[in-house]
């Protein structure tokens, strides 16, 4: 099965290294140096990894055969990816391939029908699991333990825990009115509204992308 690991960004220095955005959680597998990367689009590869280095909290790597910034710079946006065995499974058991998540039924805690998950969408901070609604719209899932506290492949089922106004805009109108009320009018209201972000669940990876592989 084919992953997507990492994107090229642009060309650093004039040696032919490459900023990468990295989509795994183990570069060090993925994007050490000798490994073969496929390339999206084909043309631009395969690339070896020649060496690899952290500069300012990012990933720079340089490819056999890319020697000076002209080279590098073509390269940018070109998508990498790795050979990964479908049986293959993330060490941490709170992480999930995409090729893991695709095609699982999603479902509120109480048992309501979301959807299916039709894609990840792996952001820059967050992914997020795009679910079909069985009307054919689609929602946003934001994939944090806070939301997704449970994904259990075995009965092929996400169980989300959505906020109000995730799934139904008009459950955001009515919050949105409470948070205007007056403070004097909010009898017993003293939890702290602010929210603290909560670990991601895992990175994912899979099909298209590779958030922890």
């Amino acid at each position: 099965m084919q992953l997507v690991v990492a994107r090229i960004g642009r060309a650093h220095g004039i040696k032919g290294e490459v900023t990468v955005e990295v989509r795994t959680d183990e570069p060090e597998l993925r994007l050490g140096p000798g490994a073969v990367l496929a390339t999206e689009p084909a043309s631009a590869g395969p690339l070896t990894i020649e060496s690899g280095r952290v500069h300012s909290g990012r990933l720079l790597l340089r490819f056999d055969g890319v020697r000076d910034r002209d080279a590098a710079e073509a390269l940018r946006n070109t998508l990498l990816i790795a050979e990964v065995d479908p049986e293959e499974l993330p060490e941490d058991p709170e992480e999930f391939y995409d090729h893991q998540l695709i095609d699982l039924d999603v479902v509120t805690v109480d048992g309501t029908e979301v959807g299916r998950i039709s894609e990840i969408s792996h952001l820059p901070y967050q992914d997020l699991l795009v679910v079909k609604r069985p009307d054919g719209g689609e929602v946003l899932i934001p994939f944090v333990s806070e939301v997704v506290p449970e994904v259990d492949l075995e009965a092929q089922r996400a169980v989300i825990d959505p906020p109000p106004g995730l799934l139904d805009e008009a459950e955001a109108e009515i919050a949105g009115s409470r948070n205007e009320e007056p403070e004097n009018d909010r009898k017993g209201d003293t939890a702290d509204s602010g929210a603290t972000e909560k670990d991601r669940k895992g990175d994912t990876a899979g099909g298209r992308e590779d958030g922890s592989s």
